[in-house]
């Protein structure tokens, strides 16, 4: 316990550094007394810092701190669920049907979306509201609409198996929707949904921030509610059952809180790849336990500051934004690599 207490805390220290860092570095070199001013909303040498500190840089860390933390988290209850390490958020179809959504409003309606921060390296331009809206409640819709038919399902067929073969089979077919979509669709609207695909943290702006924010910490606090049923389901569905968890109800709770992760920063950030499913890992390494008491702290913490350096490492090149998908796999398929390999 005083193990994972030190790591707790050190994984703190760790986002806290990352943190300034993100509002100190960018492409756009600003004097690190100019960005305090600019938070303190004391007056800076020119109007255009405060600007990229206050609407681009808050916003942009915040978001991936919170992305990062609820996509680990959502990986950490899948694979704790279904007992299975390779599971993450996209398994059952849910980052799918959020990519199906926006699909329908960008190939098929013709929305106007263009990556956030593609004109400018602090992501001060990007896709119009209008263009935000669309998407995100399309994403959004899309990610509830599979929620609830897993849910609804979940009634039907036994075992988190068959639940999880249910997940796989969504995902091919809303893969499948998606294929068509953009076959038929003209070359400018594969384009731009090729864009959201890649992922960004910068498309959230200060005035959306509270919603995904609010959104967010309510997964959150769900996720920390059911860490003693998540231990007792280590043990065993017939150990658990013998404590009073109620199984199938414990089931549902999870499915639910992963949804509601996945759909948010899905429809905010784009299907960001890896985080949820190489963090658990990597925090199991750290704190060299399964306890989710000391564990999930560890995975919340550990995913909120990859994210933040994956976002730093996209930000930092010189008028342009890197897509976080092409930064994501550097940290992540080697973490999955070694436990495969471990695994034998």
């Amino acid at each position: 316990m005083q193990k994972g207490l030190i790591i707790n805390i050190s994984l703190l220290s760790l986002t806290l550094l990352l943190s300034a860092a993100n509002l100190l570095f960018g492409s756009v070199s600003i004097p690190p007394s100019q960005v305090l001013n600019a938070l303190t909303g004391m007056p800076v040498e020119q109007a255009g810092w405060a600007y990229i500190v206050i609407e681009s840089r808050l916003p942009q860390a915040v978001t991936a701190m919170l992305c990062g933390a609820g996509l680990a988290t959502s990986g950490l209850l899948l694979q704790t669920s279904f007992r299975n390490p390779l599971a993450g958020p996209s398994i059952l179809g849910i980052t799918n049907g959020a990519s199906l959504g926006v699909a329908l409003v960008i190939l098929f309606f013709g929305g106007v979306i263009a990556m956030g921060g593609a004109g400018t390296a602090d992501g001060t331009a990007g896709m119009h509201i209008g263009g935000i809206l669309a998407v995100t409640t399309g994403a959004f819709i899309g990610a509830v609409a599979v929620i609830m038919l897993l849910l609804a399902l979940s009634h039907v067929v036994s075992g988190n198996l068959m639940l999880l073969i249910v997940g796989i089979m969504i995902s091919y077919l809303t893969s499948s929707a998606v294929s068509l979509l953009n076959f038929f669709a003209d070359s400018d609207n594969v384009y731009n949904y090729v864009m959201w695909g890649m992922g960004s943290f910068s498309d959230v702006s200060l005035q959306q921030l509270p919603w995904f924010a609010t959104l967010n910490a309510a997964g959150l606090c769900l996720a920390v509610l059911l860490v003693k049923p998540l231990d007792a389901l280590l043990l065993g569905d017939n150990y658990a059952q013998n404590l009073g968890i109620n199984i199938r109800r414990t089931h549902r709770l999870l499915l639910l809180t992963t949804g509601i992760l996945t759909a948010v920063c899905t429809a905010y950030c784009g299907p960001v790849a890896f985080l949820g499913l190489a963090v658990p890992h990597i925090a199991r390494l750290l704190t060299g336990t399964a306890g989710h008491t000391v564990l999930l702290p560890a995975t919340i913490l550990c995913g909120a500051a990859i994210a933040l350096l994956c976002n730093l490492i996209c930000i930092i090149p010189e008028n342009t934004v890197i897509p976080i998908n092409a930064v994501t796999p550097i940290f992540g398929a080697p973490v999955i690599l070694y436990i495969i390999l471990r695994r034998k």
